[in-house]
């Protein structure tokens, strides 16, 4: 009986412990995403309507919630302009209370018209959506608010909350999903958003999405143990969207910025989530003089980890872009003296 109940125990603690995609492996998400893609002409004018087309004809919560997500991610554009007007704005009423407060409730109104006469709008009003046609379908879900970090952000501003994202509750465990970045990227020639559906944001490992996601309460990392400080989030290497792709979770190096001496190794570790091949492992190396892409002779992986060794034999300052194939990784910068 004892072990019967220590058995339960460990579990329950682990179920709880490890919410990520992987859990519904034994689940096909291709019927819940024929679904979405059958709907992609539905207005937001009858949400019932709207969420009984894409769940009714599915068995679990899990597909039913995928239905939910990817018929957001696939139908509602990301609106540039509207993101950088509430920038704008926010940082100019910054140090005026009454001013910033009737700029956020105007600035709500104006979120909320053009998703639901556009199908535009920025992360809140994804979050907002998603949390929306989840609860309609009985699903608990809610709005997670806190700092968002990409390359594109300057952080000597970010001072506030400036993203939001989504958490669900999925067979009695709670699961991270960012509809954001999981609906697609701007254009790199237009600037102009295009849809391209990033599975990795979809029960993402909370490892993972700690690195460039900050919640304003800490309970909403799910992280096992403790939790990363503010200034740990800040100084983190810069994750791009593609690593979700293929991995889990980041370990070396935790800073963005690092120093080592010439002839010195650094190391780049991370956990994978998918194979990945050792030729395809290959690093981007920027100076002041040139640009080089190498293929590092120190690659192993064991164990679902990556492991890279580096070897600067010149001092200078460099910026160090991590690919895997053509698929952007991560971004450090390495001082090397002598």
């Amino acid at each position: 009986m004892r072990i019967f109940i220590l058995y339960i125990f460990l579990y329950i603690f682990v179920f709880q412990g490890t919410a990520q995609i992987s859990d519904f492996s034994h689940i096909s998400f291709e019927k819940a995403d024929e679904i979405a893609l059958k709907y992609k002409d539905e207005t937001l004018h009858n949400l019932p309507d709207l969420v009984y087309k894409l769940t009714s004809q599915l068995d679990t919560d899990a597909e039913r919630f995928r239905a939910i997500f990817k018929w957001i991610c696939s139908n509602v554009s990301n609106n540039y302009g509207l993101y950088e007007r509430n920038k704008r704005n926010r940082q100019r009423y910054k140090d005026n209370p009454a001013r910033l407060k009737a700029w956020n409730s105007k600035f709500q109104k104006i979120v909320f018209k053009r998703l639901l006469k556009n199908r535009s709008t920025i992360c809140t009003g994804y979050a907002y959506l998603v949390k929306e046609l989840a609860n309609l379908a009985d699903i608990e879900c809610e709005m997670i608010h806190g700092y968002g970090r990409t390359s594109t952000i300057n952080l000597k501003t970010l001072d506030s909350p400036n993203h939001s994202w989504n958490v669900v509750k999925l067979d009695g465990k709670w699961y991270l999903c960012d509809p954001t970045w999981a609906s697609g990227n701007p254009n790199p020639e237009s600037n102009q958003f295009q849809f391209d559906f990033n599975e990795g944001f979809f029960l993402s490992d909370p490892k993972i999405f700690a690195i460039n996601h900050h919640p304003i309460i800490k309970k909403w990392f799910l992280l096992e143990g403790e939790t990363p400080s503010f200034d740990d989030f800040m100084d983190a290497p810069i994750i791009y969207n593609k690593a979700y792709a293929y991995f889990s979770g980041h370990t070396y190096p935790q800073k963005m910025h690092n120093a080592i001496q010439r002839n010195q190794n650094i190391n780049f570790t991370l956990q994978l989530q998918k194979e990945v091949a050792e030729k395809d492992v290959n690093l981007v190396i920027e100076s002041s003089f040139r640009e080089r892409k190498i293929y590092p002779k120190e690659v192993s992986i064991k164990d679902n980890s990556l492991s890279i060794d580096y070897k600067f034999e010149f001092t200078g300052f460099y910026d160090v872009h991590l690919y895997i194939k053509e698929d952007l990784i991560a971004t450090y910068t390495v001082e090397v003296t002598r």
